[in-house]
């Protein structure tokens, strides 16, 4: 059962669902399951959620952090396959992040423990 109140269901927008499931199926091993032409879902990444084929621009959605165990190695990734780094790594008490733009236009923040 799901816990009353809690984040259970994450839902994003992208211009292009084939380049935003390699996007995050390479960088952080997420997996999908289309729904018709313009929706899939994603599993494998802590919460589940979905990615709507829309034409529209993103612009300041929800900033949505994921966990990483090395932020460098994640941050090269990240720009190998089409992210653009909007927030570059910094230090906040208990570890340290960055945010980054997915090539859809989702800004989302990756972080990791001191």
């Amino acid at each position: 059962m799901t816990p009353n109140n809690s984040i259970n269901y994450i839902e994003l927008t992208a211009p292009d669902l084939a380049v935003i499931k390699h996007f995050y199926g390479i960088c952080f091993n997420w997996h999908f399951t289309d729904y018709g032409a313009n929706y899939t879902a994603f599993s494998n990444s802590g919460i589940n959620g979905g990615f709507e084929k829309s034409p529209k621009k993103v612009h300041n959605g929800a900033l949505i952090v994921i966990h990483h165990n090395n932020l460098e190695a994640i941050r090269q990734t990240i720009l190998q396959n089409g992210g653009e780094i909007t927030v570059d790594i910094f230090s906040f008490p208990g570890g340290k992040r960055f945010q980054f733009k997915d090539p859809g236009g989702n800004e989302l923040a990756v972080w990791t423990e001191m």
